[in-house]
C-alpha cells in the first residue's frame, strides 16, 4: 500500500503534459526542482528527460549539477540505468564508475559495472570487480557464478594445452612426465580448486543444474589426478 501511495503521489506531482515534453522543456524544471530542494521530483523529471533526449540530459548533468550534492549520485544512476537499457555499454560503464566514486561499496552498482565490463570485452576487469563484490557480499550469486565459470574455463584451457603439448612427445622421459604432472597439479590448485569453491557456494545459494554438472566434471579431473 505504501508503494502504491508513493507512485500515486508522484503521478500527481507530474502532470500528464510532462510525459510528452522534450528534454529541453523538462531540464529547466529539473533545475527549478533542484534549487527548491525537491530532490525526488527532480530525479523523476530527470528520468523523463533522459527518456526524451539523453544527450541533452547528460550534458545537463555535466554542466549544471553540483557533483558534491546529495542528489548527484541519484542522477548519475538514472543515466547509467538508461544507457544500460539502451545497450550503450560504454556510456553505462562511464556512469556506473562515476556513481562508484561516491559509493565504492555499493554492491548493486558494482555488479552492474561488472556486467558492463563484460559487455565491453573487459573480462579481467570484470573479474576484479566481481572479486570486490564478494569481499562485500560473499553470498552474491551473480559474482559466484561468474568467478566459478571463469576459473573453470581457464582451467580447461590450461589443461588442454598441457595435454596437447605432452601428446606431441613420442617417447616422454620420466622428467618430462613429472613436469607434465606438476603442471596439471598447478592448474588444479590455481584454477579448478577456485572454480570448485565458487560453484559450491552457488549450489548453497541456488539449485543450479549447470553448476552441479561443472562440479561433477571437476571431480572427475580430481579423480584422474590421483
Amino acid at each position: 500500500m505504501k508503494t502504491l501511495a508513493l507512485l500515486f503521489s508522484l503521478f500527481l506531482m507530474c502532470p500528464l503534459s510532462l510525459w510528452s515534453q522534450s528534454a529541453n522543456d523538462l531540464l529547466p524544471k529539473v533545475s527549478e526542482a533542484l534549487s527548491e530542494g525537491k530532490d525526488d521530483y527532480a530525479v523523476s523529471l530527470f528520468r523523463q528527460s533522459a527518456n526524451a533526449g539523453v544527450e541533452q540530459t547528460e550534458m545537463f548533468y555535466w554542466t549544471n549539477v553540483d557533483k558534491n550534492s546529495a542528489v548527484a549520485p541519484r542522477l548519475v544512476n538514472e543515466l547509467a540505468t538508461h544507457y544500460k537499457k539502451k545497450r550503450n555499454y560504454d556510456k553505462a560503464y562511464l556512469f556506473y564508475k562515476e556513481y562508484l566514486q561516491r559509493y565504492p561499496e555499493d554492491v548493486s552498482a558494482l555488479v552492474s559495472c561488472a556486467e558492463m565490463e563484460l559487455m565491453r570485452g573487459k573480462e579481467k576487469d570484470a573479474l576484479k570487480t566481481y572479486e570486490k563484490v564478494l569481499k562485500l557480499d560473499a553470498d552474491n550469486l551473480q559474482a559466484n557464478i561468474y568467478l566459478g565459470n571463469y576459473y573453470y574455463l581457464q582451467a580447461e584451457k590450461d589443461k588442454k594445452k598441457l595435454d596437447d603439448d605432452f601428446k606431441k612427445i613420442t617417447s616422454p622421459t620420466r622428467m618430462q612426465y613429472a613436469r607434465y604432472r606438476n603442471g596439471l597439479s598447478d592448474v588444479f590448485t590455481n584454477n579448478y580448486t577456485k572454480a570448485k569453491a565458487y560453484l559450491q557456494r552457488v549450489l548453497q545459494l541456488f539449485p543450479s543444474t549447470e553448476a552441479g554438472r561443472t562440479l561433477e566434471k571437476i571431480r572427475k579431473v580430481e579423480a584422474e589426478m590421483r
